[in-house]
């Protein structure tokens, strides 16, 4: 894992490339080259992992030097396509190295082959040409500016930032309360964005004018197999194994993020069996006695497994202390309070090993959330009874928030449009009362993959947003911080099960093999009660949260942060609608996403760089 940055007539130093020390600080590399008239400078930072010798240092160029590469990720069947290359000799055993003679020999198309995380920049000299690619599950985020004939890209969006200033949208700003994240190509700000997942820019060189264009590599959905459970439940072995063999790949020792949930138990599982090592297993928990608390859980997974098991809790006050600190380092406003515990867990993880497995990724290809329920339920509820149900529930009060979400969903006939209301956290009224803006970008943003991926042509709505998921939910959010963060402490995190083979496969089965009425995770958890005891399989789900539920209610630190009229935030968004929702949460409803969400609004807004 490594940090990226580069630009076309837009030169930088080393103190631009120093802004990302800590995704690499093994090594660096700076070049400058000449184009069709036009000045390339690439930058990297390197986190040693895959051959730790000077060969795997970048940038990286082919013998000829033809072709140029900057590479931040890991292409885990690189040396598979190394043996059908022309070209026999290479300078070591980098899966820099293999990818660059495979993109030289094979063009562009050549990442459709690449089972990996990745975001990379590849330079054709003859051609003019310049690609920079995310990989097909958006593990590694790709950021981009262009203004005029100058491009910068990089791996985070503080050295593009350094390089040109940029100005907080206020529409962006708009779908982030809505959907709680910003799906790519969206950034906070108006004039950088993100490459999507799965797809890759091409910028032509040739030309007076710089040429740039997004173009997805991705398939659509492979078409459902027809196959028996136990088949299925045999060929899902063979994927699994092979995906977390595949993710040892390594010079370094690698540990396991566990949870006290079955996903990250069968990952440990798995790499313990191929390990002839003791591994390390760190987790996360709270001081306070709360429900989200997985330490016992994990505690008694790590001793079935023999893991070398590590912990650290942390207490209310650690999590507003630190919460500013970690909305720099994710750089982008989310709803997710995981964030905060992630800090302190790869902080954790990363002062003893510089790799580690994580269980992230298999709740949207195998229907592990409850929205999925609900999509299901959407078959027998006429969309007549949502205009009911939404009276009942306000005229008794209820407080669920699940309830109120079920009623407003229910009343949507339109697939798209009823995923989006399933997602949102802040309504369209809700937005236009705290900002005065009309929301009007989310609807499009889902409505593209779900068209790319040939959405419609899944028989049930429930694959459909599975699908849709595993490409912008889960990217452009869960991904993205836990990237941002564990990178932060110079730990590279690898996600086993969103391997490309594994997820290819798990997307081929029919539905009811992955999610049913009252029933998620089927094909899943049938293999783990082949690797593990009934107890940790079918535990109680807690999810990876923060107990913030409770810690925001009747908090001074909370209104002091939120309700400050001096800030950057007051500006943004009318205080009195502010004061309402902290007050709905204090009376029982729980607003903890929306404060949340708030809450790293408010940092971000208030970083000094940000124009109003």
């Amino acid at each position: 894992m490594c940090g990226i940055l580069g630009t076309i007539d837009l030169p930088f130093t080393e103190s631009a490339l120093e802004r990302m020390k800590h995704r690499g600080p093994d090594d660096y590399g700076l070049r400058s080259l000449s184009v069709a008239g036009h000045q390339i400078t690439l930058g990297h930072r390197r986190l040693s992992i895959v051959d730790i010798s000077q060969a795997g240092h970048q940038p990286m160029e082919t013998e000829d030097g033809r072709y140029m590469i900057v590479f931040n990720g890991e292409v885990y069947n690189h040396m598979e396509l190394r043996r059908q290359l022309r070209q026999k000799s290479f300078r070591g055993h980098s899966d820099t190295e293999s990818i660059l003679y495979a993109l030289a020999e094979n063009g562009i198309k050549a990442l459709e082959s690449f089972n990996g995380i990745f975001g990379f920049c590849f330079v054709d000299r003859v051609a003019a040409k310049i690609y920079i690619a995310r990989d097909p599950f958006g593990v590694k985020p790709v950021y981009y500016k262009l203004s005029g004939n100058q491009l910068c890209f990089a791996s985070e969006i503080r050295p593009i930032r350094m390089l040109a200033d940029s100005t907080v949208s206020r529409d962006r700003l708009a779908t982030l309360l809505r959907l709680r994240y910003l799906p790519s190509p969206d950034t906070i700000y108006d004039d950088i964005s993100k490459i999507r997942p799965g797809h890759y820019l091409e910028v032509s060189l040739s030309g007076e004018n710089v040429g740039i264009r997004e173009i997805p590599y991705i398939p659509t959905i492979p078409a459902e197999k027809r196959i028996s459970l136990p088949d299925a439940l045999e060929q899902y072995d063979h994927y699994f194994s092979a995906a977390v063999e595949r993710q040892l790949m390594s010079d370094v020792e690698i540990g396991i993020l566990l949870s006290g949930g079955v996903d990250s138990a069968l990952v440990a599982a798995s790499a313990r069996s191929k390990c002839s090592q003791k591994i390390k297993a760190f987790t996360i928990g709270f001081e306070e006695n709360a429900g989200e608390d997985e330490i016992n859980d994990a505690a008694q997974t790590a001793g079935f497994l023999g893991l070398d098991h590590h912990v650290v809790r942390i207490s209310s006050q650690d999590f507003f202390t630190t919460l500013q600190e970690c909305v720099r380092i994710t750089e982008e406003p989310l709803a997710t309070t995981s964030l905060i515990p992630m800090h302190f867990l790869a902080r954790l993880a990363a002062s003893q090993v510089k790799v580690v497995l994580t269980g992230q990724g298999a709740d949207e290809p195998l229907g592990g959330y409850r929205r999925y329920q609900g999509e299901l339920l959407t078959r027998y509820i006429p969309t007549s009874l949502g205009p009911l149900a939404n009276a009942v529930i306000k005229g008794a009060k209820i407080k669920s928030s699940a309830l109120l979400r079920g009623a407003n969903v229910m009343t949507e006939p339109d697939t798209v449009r009823r995923f989006l209301k399933t997602y949102e956290v802040f309504s369209p009224e809700e937005i236009y009362r705290l900002t005065g803006i009309r929301e009007s970008i989310a609807e499009n943003r889902i409505r593209y993959f779900h068209d790319l991926l040939g959405c419609s042509q899944k028989k049930n709505s429930v694959e459909q947003m599975m699908a849709v998921d595993v490409r912008m939910n889960l990217a452009d959010d869960l991904l993205l911080y836990t990237d941002k963060i564990t990178m932060n402490h110079s730990l590279e995190c690898r996600v086993p099960l969103l391997d490309l083979e594994l997820v290819r496969f798990i997307e081929s089965l029919p539905s009811q093999y992955r999610v049913r009425l009252k029933k998620g995770k089927i094909i899943h958890k049938k293999y783990a009660e082949k690797k593990l005891p009934p107890d940790i399989v079918h535990r109680p789900k807690k999810g990876f949260l923060s107990p913030t539920r409770k810690w925001f209610r009747q908090s001074d630190t909370l209104r002091g942060i939120l309700l400050d009229p001096n800030s950057t935030f007051a500006a943004f968004f009318d205080q009195n609608e502010v004061k309402k929702i902290i007050e709905r949460h204090d009376a029982g409803y729980n607003m903890e996403r929306h404060l949340f969400l708030l809450l790293c609004v408010r940092f971000v807004l208030d970083n000094d760089r940000i124009k109003c």
